[in-house]
């Protein structure tokens, strides 16, 4: 079902302090911020020759990051997104196999403009899966 991998998540505590040291230590090609307001983040991705890193941090006191740096004030690995042909068939499949999807369990629009799930890490040893359309 799934395919490569799409990108790796770091939950950041600052983008912007965050972008700087990807750029300045790194010499990472960072992409301009993209508000998700629907998911409650704002992003922005380092573009690897073989996939990508997703800087995330919260938009709002909603987003579901805060939960997250508060249990890791520093920011730290959040999700893994592998790419996949099919996302309602994915969807009807996990379900069925009895996958827990995050919120309300229906694909929604990610940053790269294509439909997004998230699995819970509970079913996947403790790991937030994304599974994007590709």
């Amino acid at each position: 079902m799934i395919g490569s991998l799409n990108h790796v998540a770091i939950a950041v505590p600052d983008l912007n302090s965050s972008i700087q040291t990807y750029q300045t230590l790194l010499g990472a090609s960072v992409s301009d911020k993209v508000e998700q307001i629907e998911h409650g983040v704002t992003v922005a991705f380092i573009d690897l020759p073989n996939t990508k890193v997703e800087l995330i941090t919260p938009l709002g006191h909603e987003s579901p990051i805060n939960n997250f740096l508060k249990k890791n004030p520093n920011g730290g690995l959040h999700h893994i997104c592998y790419g996949v042909k099919n996302i309602h068939k994915s969807q009807r499949i996990l379900v069925k196999a009895g996958a827990k999807l995050i919120g309300d369990g229906k694909p929604k629009l990610g940053a790269h403009g294509k439909l997004v799930i998230f699995l819970h890490p509970k079913d996947f040893n403790g790991t937030l899966i994304e599974l994007e359309e590709i």
